[in-house]
């Protein structure tokens, strides 16, 4: 999903690893987030995070992410970078929370589900057809800013059908993962990298899994 300089490196500024440890690098740090997320959810009162008050909220998650998006891009040394990844972990953790209170456990992990499988099937879809995915990248970025504009608008003035936006969004983050899975495997396979592009990844997995959750929450 980011546009950053991460999947713009070509050299190696640190020792190669082999295919497999990259991707198994990229599934620990990813399951690392998950994790965090799921404790969080056990353990945190769904509004714990609104304490302060919803503004305080909302500007401590947007610079929290901001931060931890700068250092793990802008980092060369996997630590520094998995602390990064952590910055961004933590506030999509409280979105998460808040989110699952509002349905049935069982449906939560349905909505799991669904969205491990579609995340599987377009890592495969990324690795198969990485061209593919880098010439449309232009128009999911286009796509992407013409939802968060008609999702704004939406809730002021035009009143659209969410379930359409959902839809969007979610045909959206399905293109980044393939998208973001394909340019991690394109760049030099080090251990910063792979935590890199795990950031990447998990941002994309966790909006495309509010988003089928909201869609199933809606059916049911």
């Amino acid at each position: 999903m980011l546009e950053n300089n991460v999947f713009k490196r070509t050299t190696a500024d640190a020792e190669l690893i082999s295919p497999s440890t990259y991707n198994l690098t990229i599934g620990l740090v990813l399951a690392w987030g998950f994790g965090v997320n799921w404790v969080m959810v056990r353990t945190l009162d769904p509004m714990a995070a609104l304490q302060l008050g919803f503004w305080p909220f909302l500007i401590g998650y947007f610079v929290s992410c901001f931060v931890g998006i700068m250092i793990f891009t802008r980092s060369d040394n996997p630590l520094i970078s998995f602390l990064g990844y952590n910055l961004v972990v933590v506030p999509f953790g409280f979105i998460v929370n808040l989110m699952v209170s509002r349905y049935d456990p069982a449906l939560v992990q349905d909505a799991i589900i669904v969205t491990g499988g579609v995340t599987l099937v377009m890592m495969v879809l990324g690795s198969m057809f990485p061209a593919f995915f880098q010439r449309i990248r232009g128009a999911l970025t286009a796509a992407l800013v013409a939802v968060i504009v008609v999702e704004l608008l939406s809730i002021f003035w035009l009143g659209l059908d969410q379930n359409l936006i959902d839809w969007a969004v979610v045909l959206i983050f399905c293109g980044y993962i393939g998208y973001d899975w394909g340019r991690a495997n394109a760049i030099p396979k080090t251990l910063d990298n792979a935590v890199d592009s795990a950031a990447s990844i998990y941002m994309d997995i966790i909006i495309l899994f509010l988003r089928i959750l909201h869609i199933m929450g809606r059916r049911r």
